[in-house]
């Protein structure tokens, strides 16, 4: 039995223990581990042609919570406390389901089948060439019309060692979007002790196809809709990124970023030099990579509330994004209003492009290999 049988059948028989009309679904010690955990649900909505969506909502010990629904595998809320023990929700997002159907800035999802850009939605694999949809300036972009964000995926808790989880499955038909393979993902959000928000992925295929997941959720550190986030203060391990042309697709080279505006080597304001970037940031960084599998690949400081976030990943790339096509036509929670510059985007990632470019890392998964990926959003205070 392979390990995504095996996570199947735990799915499938978690979802049979929930008592069907609960909002509770998990609470208590976990056995082994001395910390508490809940995970209650209810009903976020349903969709246009009548399939329900549930929210999730996984706490901790320290009162950190975050909720997700199963659209998209989307995170509507994440609340981390602030130096003075003050809570806010640090991500931007929606109080109902039918703003997330609509707006197109894929707050907190995950993005696939392949996240970021795939130049005029073509790629050739095994001689073959696969046309994909076309969906952001003659170019293909996070999975296309109807990417991982826009579908609903079976979702239910599950017990690990070291937090709350919530695991989803959503299974790519052969064909989707353009794509070759059946491709089976896992998702699990686990909700940590230490107030970290881990991401694992899983995916299997039955025939060769690119696969890039990522996580895209927009985050201000001084709480959704509390202004902008030029002020806070952003270090990303990385000496290099991948250079692109005008409509931000790579043209295969990889630049230094010492002496340019993209160098956050050592930490800098995301406002003090955007003007000199056109357009403002959008641009993957090539991480410099750690000996060990999860490797800090980014810094986060926001000096009113005090809050840091650090990034670790698995991946060999990092997609910084500074919230520069929010324009304040739809309102988020609470009615505030993002405007631009209101969030950032920091998704762990394989290179844009990377089908069409052999010297990439390579983003092929083949039938009998896993795809395999882990991003941690760890939070404290100072």
């Amino acid at each position: 039995m392979n390990k995504f049988t095996l996570c199947m059948l735990i799915l499938l028989g978690t979802v049979c223990w929930i008592h069907a009309g609960t909002s509770q679904l998990l609470q208590g010690n976990q056995q082994g581990t001395e910390h508490s955990m809940s995970i209650r649900s209810k009903t976020f909505g349903k969709t246009p042609d009548g399939k329900t969506v549930q929210q999730f909502a996984l706490t901790n010990k320290n009162g950190m919570s975050v909720k997700i629904i199963n659209y998209g595998a989307t995170v509507t809320e994440l609340t981390v406390p602030d130096k003075n023990g003050k809570f806010d929700d640090v991500v931007l997002g929606f109080d109902n389901l039918d703003k997330y159907l609509t707006n197109q800035s894929y707050f907190g999802c995950i993005a696939g089948r392949y996240a970021n850009r795939i130049a005029k939605g073509r790629f050739k694999l095994n001689g073959k060439t696969y046309t994909l949809a076309r969906n952001n300036n003659g170019n293909h972009l996070h999975g296309g019309l109807k990417g991982f964000d826009k579908v609903i995926w079976q979702a239910a808790p599950i017990r690990v060692a070291d937090g709350a989880a919530l695991l989803l499955q959503y299974v790519s038909k052969d064909g989707e979007e353009g794509y070759p393979g059946n491709l089976k993902v896992l998702v699990t959000y686990t909700l940590t002790s230490n107030n970290e928000l881990k991401i694992s992925y899983e995916a299997t295929t039955d025939k060769p196809t690119p696969v890039n997941l990522t996580h895209h959720s927009y985050f201000n550190l001084a709480g959704a809709g509390n202004g902008d986030i030029l002020k806070q203060e952003m270090m990303i391990n990385a000496d290099k990124f991948t250079a692109v042309d005008k409509n931000l697709i790579p043209t295969g080279g990889l630049k230094n970023v010492h002496g340019t505006p993209l160098d956050f080597t050592t930490p800098h304001t995301i406002g003090e030099r955007i003007d000199s970037v056109e357009g403002g940031y959008d641009h993957n960084f090539v991480l410099n990579r750690g000996t060990d599998t999860l490797s800090l690949a980014a810094r986060v400081f926001e000096p009113t509330s005090g809050r840091v976030m650090e990034v670790f990943t698995s991946e060999p790339g990092l997609q910084f994004y500074s919230g520069n096509f929010l324009d304040g036509t739809s309102t988020g929670k609470e009615n505030k209003v993002y405007n631009k510059h209101f969030g950032f985007c920091l998704e762990a990632q394989h290179f844009p492009d990377s089908p069409n470019h052999p010297k990439f890392p390579s983003v092929i998964l083949k039938p009998g290999k896993t795809y395999k990926q882990t991003t941690i959003y760890k939070f404290s205070a100072k």
